[in-house]
């Protein structure tokens, strides 16, 4: 097992990444905002008010379910020491809503530390994130007495990982490509690695599983 000493990144480094990410997610529907905000203040543009307060309110309801996902998969988030489960599957719906891929959250565990509920909530949205072209994916939690297995499933006609996040899967360093495609991947296995576990990854035709073993 790889030890925090072995990283190939300083805590300062990867905390630019992760930030860079999140900007970069934040700034899409603050954009979005901006602009309808323009239309409504532009005297040539009324005819298009409603039109522009439907583009602030979708992008006000996703630019919040970003940053309380966020909270929770990169963050601390609140004093809370655990989170439910229906709370968890909430923040993902919240984070998938509008894409191709479906999500069946067969979830039974009731509660989930920091550590666990940060790992399930990346696990569960790059599981996701594998079916660009839609699919399902399976999204299971089973605790024994000595170890919790979270696992996503991704099944579809073309479930795949970008070449991005197989490196960040693998806890590796990207060399190539894009680093926002690599991070989250990358904050996962760590996440897995930090809290004394694993993180498995398949991938064959169609269908990509993600497997993180952590202690019970």
């Amino acid at each position: 097992m790889t030890e925090p000493a072995d990283l190939p990144f300083a805590p300062t480094e990867l905390a630019t990444f992760v930030a860079a990410k999140l900007c970069h997610d934040f700034i899409t529907p603050a954009g979005a905002i901006i602009q309808g905000l323009d239309l409504i203040n532009d005297p040539e543009s009324q005819d298009m008010r409603d039109d522009a307060l439907n583009l602030i309110g979708q992008s006000a309801n996703k630019l919040v379910a970003i940053v309380q996902f966020a909270r929770v998969a990169f963050g601390a988030a609140t004093s809370a020491e655990s989170f439910s489960g229906e709370a968890l599957r909430q923040l993902v719906e919240d984070m998938i809503k509008g894409g191709r891929a479906t999500m069946d959250w067969a979830v039974t565990e009731p509660t989930f530390d920091k550590p666990a509920a940060r790992t399930l909530l990346n696990l569960a949205y790059l599981t996701v994130g594998a079916l660009p072209s839609g699919g399902q994916a399976v999204i299971t939690a089973e605790r024994t007495a000595e170890r919790l297995v979270l696992k996503g499933v991704a099944e579809g006609a073309r479930a795949r990982l970008k070449p991005e996040a197989a490196v960040g899967l693998a806890g590796e360093r990207l060399t190539d490509g894009l680093v926002g495609q690599w991070v989250q991947p990358y904050w996962l296995w760590l996440n897995a690695l930090d809290a004394g576990g694993r993180l498995d990854v398949e991938v064959e035709e169609g269908r990509v599983v993600l497997t993180a073993v952590l202690p019970g």
